[in-house]
């Protein structure tokens, strides 16, 4: 295979498939291809699928339409969850010359010895139960900011979900192998690691290919906390039961990682996390804010909340906002129920009409408005610490403290991945908050 041979990726979903699409690059740059942005010619184009959303299985079609536009001939693969879940309906789709399940998507560059067309996809998929074996994988695409994966799958068994279908059981990397790939991040002066998994405070569940927790989160936490070079930690999302105190405390008291905790609720109905099958109810949720609050009154709380699940009546849905409302978090990611293949809620009773679950998802998101602005409020003539995005933004640059206080300023490309310390003056028309450096930095 000649070494022009170009190669572009497109990522749907979340930041676990961002990781998982930069290990995948990389396995192509280290076969002798030229990776090129998504919108340029490339002789193989690669889309990481999602289905966790109705809209992302519908925006499949589009990109792989996109990438025909630009070469016709081009050779089309599909990876991701939607490729394990349905992956003949891929193959389907005109343009798809490969389809690639969970446990062969690490091997992408293996089936590429023949480029040329196919009238049908080829389908390469397992049963779900094969993909108990782990790779470890994190991106590097964003000079400010790394995502690195620490864990995948899921023995959890919410009944509207189907990523345990998609990725499969719980497993985890082992403690030397995400320090080793920390260390490796740090060397190339990134500031700043995400971590991310499907349900990352199992961590330690599968490190070893069995059910045995040799290392807990907690102690990964600790471990990272000590690699040298590295700025700041940030933990993306972890499940209200698995994040325990002593967690909350490190993080307090941790020299690297940031107080910023993004926790799923899905409901603030005791009865809807029953049917959600979720393994808590909300005083719980309740008491692990008021935790991290004892502990760092200025963190970030985030919380994920579904609206329109079946069962969820006016009553149920008013005790989710006023939950909300009265709980002192800082934003909300509101996601509208969409009915998935082969999960149990697909076929409960209690449907809620999409014009319902439109009209509650924007109530929610107007009080996710109302919650981030109260928090920025809280945070003006406070001193923080921002690390710079690296993108021109209308002749603006942003960045982000410690505590996800989004920050702008006019551009000023010194600024790109470095930390300063500032002082937080007002809130923008934007709703972005503006600064005045604590000490001018000297910049090149």
């Amino acid at each position: 295979m000649s070494a022009t041979q170009k190669v572009a990726f497109y990522t749907l979903g979340c930041k676990l498939n961002f990781s998982e699409t930069s290990t995948i690059a990389r396995n192509f740059e280290d076969e002798g291809f030229q990776r090129v942005d998504f919108s340029e010619e490339a002789d193989i184009y690669v889309i990481n699928t999602c289905s966790v959303t109705e809209n992302a299985d519908k925006r499949f079609k589009t990109i792989v339409k996109k990438a025909q536009k630009v070469n016709e001939d081009a050779f089309v693969a599909a990876v991701g969850c939607y490729a394990q879940l349905k992956p003949e309906e891929l193959a389907d789709v005109e343009g798809v010359d490969l389809v690639l399940g969970a446990t062969e998507k690490f091997k992408l560059t293996d089936y590429l010895n023949d480029l040329s067309k196919n009238d049908q996809g080829e389908v390469h998929s397992c049963e779900i139960d094969e993909a108990d074996f782990y790779v470890g994988s994190y991106s590097i695409g964003d000079r400010t900011r790394a995502f690195l994966k620490v864990q995948d799958g899921c023995d959890y068994k919410c009944t509207y979900c189907t990523i345990p279908l998609a990725r499969g059981i719980s497993r985890s990397d082992t403690l030397e192998n995400v320090l080793k790939n920390a260390a490796e991040i740090a060397a190339q002066d990134i500031k700043e690691i995400v971590l991310t998994g499907v349900n990352i405070g199992d961590y330690g569940k599968g490190e070893f290919g069995n059910k045995r927790h040799e290392h807990t989160f907690f102690e990964l936490c600790e471990a990272l906390d000590e690699v040298p070079g590295i700025d700041r930690l940030r933990i993306s999302s972890i499940e209200p039961n698995l994040l325990k105190n002593e967690t909350i405390d490190f993080v307090a008291r941790s020299r690297t990682f940031v107080p910023h905790f993004h926790i799923p609720l899905q409901s603030g109905s005791n009865d809807l996390l029953k049917l959600m099958r979720r393994r808590y109810m909300r005083e719980l949720y309740e008491d692990r804010v008021a935790r991290i609050r004892e502990v760092m009154a200025h963190a970030c709380i985030g919380v994920d909340v579904i609206v329109g699940f079946p069962g969820e009546t006016e009553e149920r849905f008013l005790e989710t906002y006023h939950f909300l409302n009265e709980l002192d978090i800082s934003y909300l990611h509101v996601f509208t129920y969409s009915e998935r293949d082969n999960t149990p809620a697909a076929t409960m009773e209690g449907r809620v009409p999409k014009r319902t679950r439109k009209k509650r998802s924007k109530m929610l998101r107007g009080l996710s408005a109302k919650k981030r602005r109260a928090f920025y409020e809280q945070q003006l003539g406070t001193t923080r610490t921002v690390l710079f995005e690296g993108e021109n933004k209308k002749g603006y640059i942003h960045g982000f403290t410690e505590n996800y206080v989004k920050v702008k300023a006019p551009w000023n490309p010194s600024l790109v991945n470095t930390l300063h310390k500032v002082k937080l003056t007002e809130i923008a028309k934007d709703g972005l908050v503006r600064f005045d450096f604590v000490e001018t930095p000297v910049l090149a």
